[in-house]
């Protein structure tokens, strides 16, 4: 059984304006930031499938309907769908954040519950039970923060700025998370300390364009510049430029980011998939809830070597791409490529979610089709074969179990 599939709009601050909109072909569009796309099932922003006739939250449908799912994924994951995929469109650089695990998830949405905060509750952090690991494709040149770099290049990097330089010794004498909960904890006067010497210094390179996308000193003025952040109310989060590794993932690659690894995602856009989960623990650079004891408790002090996810092969042995995530369990990533008359078959084992990125095709249902141009998705109930037929070139994006 394949149903098609409607997602839902985030207008958050940090979105830009025309990507999604275009991308899907909008007739009619608020005024607002088009930040995030969702296709999923999780509960406060449930896609609507076409069900029996009817137009239907996707949530509700999966709750009169778990057999949708298959045993596999309802013996490891309950009666849920455990993956939500997402269009992301990054126009300002998005908050210093990472996801607890699935334990601390499962205290902290029971804990904030005891103490009466609602779901939607701007100081609530915990929305749901579930851990989110996440991975993403970059669908234009993207940058984002990943992770800690090793101590002696945090160091090194810290060391380049005479007032920067007591925390690289500090580092030494102490130790990481120690100067680490200094810096997110630090008032507006050791702030400024800090970080007023560079901004007065390297200002007019950044405003001629001089500074290079990987020096930490571009994204502090950038961020000062794109969040209008005053030099009077300087966000700690500004300090971990100097801390995190600033990657740049090129169009088609990927990267993953596990439970409890500091990061931010900078500019681009990309497609995202994840555990169905809303969970963020924010440390700074947002207008958002900001819970540096939860951030501290949680955070991944190790130095990560980011490991960038190659972009999809031509194969002449299948169109299907599998993207290599191997500590994911609860989603995998697959790139379907299609040309005009090609046909494909494969078979869903568990409950799948198939978005045309570009390009249309068809899915032949026997007597009926389903035509789906770019922007368009199904929802594939598990043990259902599917057979493809491409109409133009294009490549399409599934999201599934692994």
């Amino acid at each position: 059984m394949i149903f098609k599939l409607e997602g839902q709009y985030q207008h958050y601050d940090w979105g830009g304006e025309s990507f999604i909109p275009n991308w899907l072909k909008l007739k009619q569009r608020e005024n607002k930031p088009y930040a995030e796309y969702w296709l999923g099932a999780h509960r406060s922003a449930p896609s609507m499938i076409e069900f029996e006739g009817k137009w239907l939250p996707l949530d509700r449908v999966i709750d009169k309907a778990p057999k949708l799912l298959g045993e596999k994924s309802r013996e490891q994951f309950g009666d849920e769908l455990p993956f939500l995929l997402k269009i992301l469109d990054v126009k300002l650089p998005l908050s210093i954040q990472l996801h607890p695990t699935k334990k601390e998830a499962e205290y902290g949405f029971e804990r904030e519950n005891e103490e009466g905060i609602p779901l939607n509750a701007p100081n609530r952090t915990y929305k749901d039970r579930n851990h989110k690991p996440e991975m993403m494709i970059a669908l234009s040149d993207f940058w984002l923060l990943h992770g800690f770099k090793s101590e002696d290049a945090i160091k090194e990097s810290l060391e380049k700025h005479p007032s920067l330089s007591r925390l690289a010794k500090a580092i030494e004498t102490q130790s990481l998370p120690t100067v680490y909960a200094q810096i997110m904890q630090a008032d507006q006067a050791q702030l400024a300390e800090w970080l007023l010497p560079i901004i007065d210094e390297k200002r007019e390179a950044y405003q001629q364009d001089k500074l290079k996308l990987d020096d930490p000193d571009y994204w502090l003025l950038f961020t000062l510049d794109a969040m209008n952040i005053s030099l009077d109310k300087l966000d700690a989060g500004l300090l971990c430029f100097y801390l995190f590794n600033i990657v740049n993932v090129k169009k088609g690659e990927g990267i993953y980011q596990g439970s409890g690894l500091p990061h931010a995602y900078l500019r681009g856009q990309n497609i995202e998939l994840m555990a169905a989960s809303d969970n963020v623990i924010r440390g700074g650079l947002t207008p958002k809830y900001v819970d540096i004891p939860a951030l501290l408790h949680t955070i991944d002090y190790r130095a990560i070597n980011p490991k960038i996810i190659p972009k999809a092969e031509e194969n002449e042995e299948s169109p299907i791409h599998h993207y290599p995530t191997p500590e994911a369990q609860d989603f995998a990533m697959q790139h379907l490529a299609f040309k005009p008359f090609d046909e494909e078959t494969f078979y869903a084992d568990s409950a799948s979610i198939l978005l045309v990125m570009s390009g249309s095709l068809y899915i032949d249902l026997g007597e009926d089709a389903i035509h789906l141009q770019q922007g368009e998705s199904v929802f594939i109930a598990s043990g259902s074969q599917v057979d493809l037929i491409g109409e133009t070139d294009g490549y399409a994006m599934i999201a599934t179990l692994p």
